[in-house]
């Protein structure tokens, strides 16, 4: 058994969502002058590797929090879009031939090869690969549980992009995973075990999760 990290850190600056205010980090205690050491943070909830709950496009649906934490943990399919071309869709005809494995209750976790480009640029901020609402259709036809992408977002940033996927998926109570990172090892797997639980936040529409993969 194995244990493989998919989370991308979160530090002072941090790339995240371009309308959002800088991640900013700092200490509020250094033991040095107060005997122990304690941070503060001031960030958006949807940034780094993080969790999207449909509350997120829908305030009567559910939040993070009433969410029930065995959605967050299951078997995932990891299925492999590197060399898709930048800012292009993944719709039903890329997913056709993934389609059949699927079961209900089952996560889908799309790599593209952008979460090697995280970085404060114009390319990682605007240009990465998103699932569309075809595309989100025929996930939602399989009953999947959850559905986790390397980019910034599930939809891509371009005018007509971003919600449709959005809309489709958290609707039906499925939640979102962005800016999943996929280390070399775990692309040896179709499939693993996916944990991926937010924390505790009452009220919100995401958070930022720990996410990581059980293999044989």
């Amino acid at each position: 058994m194995k244990i493989i990290d998919m989370s991308q850190p979160l530090f002072h600056n941090c790339p995240a969502w371009p309308t959002y205010e800088m991640t900013r980090f700092n200490y509020e205690t250094v033991v040095g002058n107060d005997g122990f050491t304690s941070e503060r943070m001031d960030m958006n909830s949807h940034t780094g590797t993080h969790l999207d709950a449909p509350f997120h496009f829908f305030p009567g649906l559910e939040t993070i929090d009433q969410m029930p934490i065995d959605k967050f943990i299951g078997k995932a399919h990891i299925l492999n879009f590197k060399g898709i071309p930048p800012a292009s869709g993944i719709g039903k005809e890329q997913l056709a031939p993934y389609l059949d494995a699927i079961q209900p209750d089952d996560i889908v976790l799309l790599y593209t090869g952008w979460d090697v480009k995280r970085n404060v640029s114009n390319e990682y901020y605007h240009d990465w690969p998103y699932l569309t609402g075809e595309g989100a259709e025929a996930l939602l036809a399989r009953k999947v549980k959850g559905v986790g992408i390397d980019g910034l977002s599930m939809g891509g940033w371009y005018e007509g992009c971003g919600r449709p996927c959005h809309e489709a998926l958290l609707s039906n109570g499925v939640w979102l995973l962005e800016e999943v990172r996929f280390p070399e090892e775990l692309l040896k797997y179709k499939t693993c075990q996916l944990y991926a639980v937010p924390l505790l936040l009452k009220g919100f529409g995401g958070s930022p999760t720990r996410a990581f993969a059980i293999v044989d």
